[in-house]
């Protein structure tokens, strides 16, 4: 099996448990009164489902971007810049008028 796919099974595997920790959480905190609306309904298990399959989603694709991220190789190189001395001087230009100037309009 490739190395992103192995990665991305784990990551979603990590995701999904942390869903249901989640979860597991919200109903033993009881936020908003949930747990009595999932225990209290004939249908609650729906809603439960539904809440672990979109937090799973969430948490996995959060999971599965911060490894990838992590992945990124540390740049080489100087850092903070470069040491060079900074060179540029303003230029002196001297710039006259041909012509009519632009001013403000007298009545």
């Amino acid at each position: 099996m490739p190395k992103l796919i192995k990665l991305y099974i784990t990551n979603v595997a990590y995701g999904f448990a942390l869903s249901a920790v989640f979860l597991a959480l919200l109903l033993w905190v009881d936020v908003g009164g949930i747990r009595h609306l999932i225990f209290g309904s004939d249908i609650g298990y729906i809603a439960a489902a539904m809440m672990f399959m979109m937090n799973g989603v969430v948490f996995a694709s959060v999971q599965f971007g911060i490894a990838v991220m992590r992945m990124a190789e540390d740049p080489e190189g100087p850092r903070g810049g470069s040491r060079a001395p900074d060179v540029s001087r303003p230029i002196r230009v001297e710039v006259t008028a041909k012509g009519k100037v632009a001013g403000p309009q007298r009545p």
